[in-house]
């Protein structure tokens, strides 16, 4: 089967293509995440999925605008939601895109994350899926995510510490500095 793979980094893209690439599917990446912030960061992860893509011999689409006005404008004012938004606003262009290049299937990295709602994640890729009339290929890939590590190590790949939008990297700020707090005994 022909798969579209929406890659929301190159370290996550390294084991998903893997193992898709093992269960005989032929793959092209798409990079599209409108959602990163800020600009350098989006350049950062760009730069490791083009790193990605070549080492592991991947076709890619060409490259989409970074608008981040448009992840803005899907949650604004409902920022609760804006995982579950954020998800069906970059499926439902990957899904698009698979449609107009004559792609069997979508998918994306987010299914390898723990980190991710993959509940969430099916939700808006079955959406998606519907809205363009291309399938969505649903597969819990969790259990790879410990392979990111290394695989992205070895490349010297730069991996993230958040998931992509300010909330995310606000939410992971305040984590660590708990952490950091808990470590010296609360103080």
């Amino acid at each position: 089967m022909r798969i579209l793979i929406h890659a929301c980094c190159g370290p996550c893209l390294l084991p998903v293509a893997s193992k898709l690439r093992d269960d005989g599917h032929e793959l092209t990446a798409y990079f599209y995440n409108p959602n990163v912030h800020p600009h350098a960061e989006h350049l950062r992860r760009l730069e490791a999925f083009k790193t990605a893509a070549e080492k592991s011999a991947l076709a890619t689409l060409p490259l989409p605008r970074y608008e981040p006005q448009g992840f803005f404008r899907a949650i604004t004012y409902r920022e609760r939601e804006r995982c579950r938004l954020c998800y069906r606003l970059r499926l439902f262009e990957v899904a698009m895109a698979g449609r107009d290049d004559g792609f069997d299937a979508f998918t994306t990295t987010l299914l390898i994350s723990p980190y991710q709602d993959i509940e969430r994640v099916r939700e808006a890729g079955e959406g998606a899926a519907a809205a363009a009339g291309v399938e969505f290929h649903f597969e819990d890939l969790r259990s790879l995510f410990p392979r990111i590590k290394p695989m992205a190590e070895e490349l010297g790949l730069y991996r993230q510490k958040y998931c992509g939008c300010i909330y995310s990297e606000i939410e992971a700020e305040e984590g660590r500095r708990r952490k950091r707090k808990s470590r010296r005994g609360g103080a």
